[in-house]
């Protein structure tokens, strides 16, 4: 098991757009972070094998002290993780914490910019600056940070082609390695989703938000950066080594409330409740819910996540059998036609990927070669 991922809900408030569990109770952090370290010392010989990737979201990791940080970690124990990412809001961030950081073992930081827009960071209720948000990169790497990835929204209420490019410019002069953009998504019950059905803000269209898409991805690409998941663009070398493992399949152990684990015929999760999560690791007693994946269910799990990627999917290498050799006749007449759309192709290798365009209804692709 190559993965562990620790979940920090705290935020000093929710941003607009937001469905990931969080809470504002801040004074319970100290007392979330025992549990964290009981939670980890109890699952520590569930790996079975040296934890190579550490990742800490949430929520905003940065709300936690330095010190606690670095008692996770040493809890943790890094001897053998080769990436370990911190996620962190541009407007917490200081020099002398970025070099806690950087001590205490985080050597990839994943800062939440969003977009370099203050008009738009503040109808999305962000609480920072586009100012911080330069300032924060800065600032991480004259702390040494070599490997930073930042994020950034598009299809934005009130958001311009003009005003994208211009976010996608402002990402490029500030030289990080990393970039992770995502088209908003309207979640159910968001306050920004409530906003849109009074009419309050308005959505962008489908054709825009894909102009939108096509533009960062040549953009990106023209820097030289390797568009190598849907959402994900790295230069060479920095590829998300943690995410990647949710996206090849690689199990994951996951720490904190409301976090999810896999390995290779399960998936768990803890309660996605503060105090749920707390008096039961502390009582010894977590209700951890449990599921038994199907070969049906891992194969749709394989198309969902491959073709997510730029490495796609190869029907050969998963090895088609079982109760899924009957469905294979029409898996491959499915991608034919898809093919022959241009919206899937197949490489020299003789894998399946998504074109250009084919990214633009994946969702659709990957539900019509999904076996019910």
């Amino acid at each position: 098991m190559a993965g562990l991922y620790v979940h920090i809900p705290f935020c000093k408030k929710r941003c607009l757009y937001c469905d990931f569990f969080s809470t504002t109770l801040l004074e319970r952090r100290e007392e979330y972070v025992q549990a964290l370290l009981q939670e980890i010392k109890e699952r520590n010989e569930e790996a079975g094998e040296p934890i190579r990737t550490i990742y800490i979201g949430g929520g905003t990791p940065s709300m936690l002290t330095a010190e606690q940080v670095q008692t996770i970690l040493q809890t943790i124990g890094t001897n053998d993780a080769e990436e370990i990412t911190m996620e962190a809001n541009p407007g917490d961030l200081t020099q002398e914490y970025l070099s806690a950081m950087r001590t205490a073992g985080v050597n990839r930081l994943s800062i939440g910019v969003q977009s370099f827009q203050d008009n738009l960071l503040q109808m999305l209720g962000r609480r920072h600056n586009s100012k911080q948000a330069i300032e924060a990169v800065q600032m991480a790497q004259k702390a040494g940070f070599d490997n930073i990835s930042i994020d950034l929204m598009y299809a934005l209420p009130g958001q311009t082609i003009d005003l994208w490019k211009a976010d996608i410019e402002s990402a490029l002069r500030l030289n990080v390695q990393h970039i992770s953009c995502y088209g908003l998504m309207y979640e159910e019950g968001t306050p920004l989703t409530l906003k849109r059905d009074a009419g309050e803000v308005v959505s962008i269209d489908e054709d825009t938000e894909n102009q939108m898409y096509d533009m960062l991805c040549q953009q990106l690409k023209n820097a030289g950066f390797e568009h190598y998941e849907v959402s994900n663009f790295a230069q060479p070398g920095y590829q998300s080594k943690h995410n990647s493992n949710y996206w090849n399949g690689t199990p994951y152990i996951g720490i904190g409330a409301g976090s999810h684990s896999y390995t290779a015929n399960t998936r768990s999760w803890n309660p996605d409740n503060l105090d749920a999560y707390i008096n039961g690791i502390m009582a010894r007693d977590l209700q951890r819910e449990k599921e038994e994946l199907t070969e049906i269910e891992r194969f749709n799990e394989y198309i969902m996540l491959g073709l997510r990627t730029n490495r796609g999917i190869d029907l050969k290498t998963y090895g088609v059998n079982g109760t899924l050799s009957r469905h294979y006749r029409d898996i491959i007449e499915k991608i034919l036609d898809n093919t022959r759309d241009n919206l899937l192709t197949e490489t020299a290798d003789g894998r399946i990927v998504a074109t250009q365009q084919g990214l633009h209804v994946l969702n659709r692709i990957i539900t019509d070669l999904m076996i019910e």
